[in-house]
């Protein structure tokens, strides 16, 4: 359902490593209603909540909120350490379109007209 790039695995499980006591956590994500582009990614290390899929990527589980799995089905988690951009990221095969900086996006074609453009996006002002 979710990949974790090898990178992406080194770097959360240096992550969780740094936080010291990490039974049951894991890297969640969820999706919620905003950003440029109609859908932003939430992520951070929790523990599972009630309803949530967990999928363990070696020793590192990932954890999908429960009201998000199918808008992350597929998606690769990677990560970065450009200078400019570090941190992990989210490809999602879903997305048809996205903001200019890159933390949103929308799984449907939005109406001729109604796109966003990287002048409407909050990274690029």
């Amino acid at each position: 359902m979710i990949t974790l790039t090898q990178r992406a695995g080194k770097e959360l499980g240096a992550l969780l490593e740094s936080k010291g006591n990490t039974a049951g956590l894991g890297l969640r994500l969820a999706v919620k209603k905003g950003g440029c582009a109609g859908w932003q990614y939430e992520m951070r290390v929790a523990s599972p909540e009630p309803g949530d899929w967990t999928d363990p990527q070696g020793q590192i589980p990932v954890i999908i909120a429960a009201d998000s799995v199918d808008m992350l089905k597929g998606c690769e988690i990677d990560f970065s350490d450009d200078l400019s951009d570090s941190g992990f990221k989210i490809h999602n095969p879903q997305a048809v379109r996205s903001c200019g900086c890159g933390t949103s996006f929308d799984t449907s074609d939005a109406p001729a007209g109604e796109s966003d453009t990287e002048e409407d996006c909050v990274g690029n002002r």
